[in-house]
Order: structure tokens, then C-alpha cells, then sequence
């Protein structure tokens, strides 16, 4: 059996509706790297459970997205989920109700440990460098 994403069977994104994922900080980090080489993996989504905890990941590059390496990072910290569901590429993806870029993609070089959720942002700024703050909510809304 294939996978419809690795194999191209889509040519659009097939999420048409599905609920927020909302968490909350519990770890603010203070770190960038120019060379991390993460390798994105080529599925647009991620379920992701209650009580799970993930990576957040900054990048400014400008050609980051499924099946990509992205290498010039910063890190935002961890967070526990407290609404789960489906993460979808795409998704907007704000820290105290304060827009912080785009969902581009997966690494799941921790896993099965935790998912680092890669965020194309503007600005590639630490969580520290941007004032964010332990239980600050984390919240991806879907954008079609």
C-alpha cells in the first residue's frame, strides 16, 4: 500500500474543516543554530494526543515545507497538548493570542520521544528573544 502524500496522489491539501489544537508552554527555550539540518517529512499532518509534549521550532528560511531540510532555526520551546486532534501544514499558529507564523512541517528525529513542529515565521527568534512566557497558550488554527 502507498502513502498518498510520498506517492503525490494529492494535489491539494484534503483537510476541509477540523478542530484548533490548543496547548500551553511548559518549557521557553534560548537557542538558534544555522546548520540543524532537519529533515521535514513529506505528510502534511500529525495527529497529536492530550498530554503529549512537543517541540516548537522557528525558521525564516524562505523554501521550507514538506519533504524539505531546513537549517537556520530557532527554538520556542516545548508545549503539552491540551486539545488534541490533526496538525496540518498551513495551519496558523499563535503564542498568546499573538500570531507567530505557519506551520511548514515535521521532523521527527526525537521521536518517539517528541514531534519537532517546524513554524515558518518571519522572524527567527528564540522563545526567550520573544517574551513568551511558561503556560502561554499555544493554539494552530486550520486555514484552508
Amino acid at each position: 500500500m502507498k502513502d498518498p502524500y510520498q506517492s503525490g496522489m494529492f494535489s491539494s491539501n484534503p483537510y476541509h474543516s477540523k478542530t484548533d489544537i490548543v496547548g500551553r508552554l511548559n518549557v521557553v527555550l534560548d537557542g538558534k543554530l544555522e546548520n540543524r539540518e532537519l529533515s521535514l517529512i513529506k505528510q502534511i499532518s500529525r495527529c497529536v494526543l492530550k498530554h503529549e509534549i512537543h517541540e516548537l521550532i522557528i525558521s525564516d528560511e524562505d523554501s521550507i515545507g514538506t519533504g524539505s531540510t531546513v537549517n537556520k532555526i530557532a527554538y520556542l520551546g516545548f508545549f503539552e497538548i491540551v486539545q488534541g486532534g490533526v496538525l496540518t501544514t498551513g495551519d496558523s499558529v499563535y503564542c498568546a493570542g499573538r500570531l507567530i507564523g505557519t506551520l511548514a512541517g515535521f521532523d521527527e528525529t526525537h521521536m518517539p520521544n517528541h514531534l519537532n513542529i517546524v513554524i515558518k515565521s518571519d522572524a527567527r527568534l528564540s522563545g526567550a528573544e520573544q517574551g513568551v512566557n511558561l503556560g502561554d497558550e499555544i493554539a494552530f488554527l486550520h486555514t484552508k
